[in-house]
């Protein structure tokens, strides 16, 4: 009887060994976190066959559609007469049930323009970075803004939207390119800069840039024109030393709502 009862013991001392096994190796084959970034110049919501339109409902059914988790917008109208003195932050933020915020780059038209970060998670220490240009230039003022985010899985990151110079003399680029990348070597968190560059991969200032961050895309696809696209101006860049691996990256084909198209790229943190 003792060896009958041993011999149970043993069986059930195996099973429960087999079936622990079974359940630490469905935790650690667990599929890993993504996260689903978006960068979206919205042309203060004018669609431009429509010149004299608003369409902030356009901006707001694209990011839905592509439900990222942090979204990086430029050119933000916030209480301009061109929008109808509207708080396009805020309106898109409460429609996507976002956490959001908001920076001016200039005063303009009766308002603030500007640019958003949009988070699905709550976050902390938003700030922002007047980025530097040549002041004969008389360019248009950039900024950096940035926000701290802690992820699901503990991951605290620093996600940043910018909208480099247009003009045609690259300097203002060149400068700003070079503050972007010290900014993102001193943070003392991993970093993601998405937004609106201005410049091709194949010029001088983004091989400044590229000294500290490299693009989620390699053969990019065109975001600008949105009729046509020829060439691309939009990015999602993420720090070199960062242990992100980029499980994909696409350039969002709806062609109403901006004069850009809007990328999205998908990430996993990989340590």
């Amino acid at each position: 009887m003792r060896k009958i009862n041993h011999l149970l013991g043993l069986c059930l001392l195996l099973i429960f060994t087999i079936n622990c096994g079974k359940a630490q190796q469905q935790i650690n084959n667990s599929p890993p976190e993504d996260l689903k970034i978006m960068s979206y110049n919205i042309h203060h919501a004018n669609p431009p066959s429509k010149p004299e339109v608003i369409d902030l409902e356009a901006i707001i059914a694209t990011i839905r559609q592509e439900n990222p988790d942090l979204v990086a917008l430029q050119e933000v109208d916030v209480r301009t007469k061109r929008s109808g003195q509207i708080d396009q932050a805020k309106l898109i933020a409460e429609a996507l049930g976002m956490h959001y915020y908001f920076e001016k780059a200039i005063d303009f038209d009766g308002g603030e323009y500007g640019q958003a970060i949009l988070s699905k998670k709550p976050f902390t220490n938003p700030q922002v970075h007047r980025l530097s240009s040549v002041a004969e230039s008389k360019a248009e003022p950039r900024i950096l803004v940035t926000i701290d985010i802690t992820l699901d899985n503990n991951l605290s990151i620093t996600f940043a939207t910018t909208h480099l110079d247009a003009q045609r003399n690259p300097q203002n680029r060149h400068l700003q390119a070079k503050e972007l990348a010290d900014i993102a070597a001193n943070n003392n968190l991993p970093m993601l800069i998405a937004g609106d560059l201005n410049m091709t991969t194949d010029q001088e200032a983004f091989a400044i840039l590229g000294k500290v961050l490299r693009p989620t895309c390699t053969a990019c696809g065109f975001t600008i024109p949105v009729i046509n696209p020829n060439k691309t101006i939009d990015f999602i860049l993420t720090r070199i030393q960062d242990s992100w691996k980029v499980v994909s990256h696409q350039v969002v084909q709806e062609h109403y709502a901006s004069d850009h198209l809007p990328v999205t790229a998908v990430l996993r943190w990989i340590r």
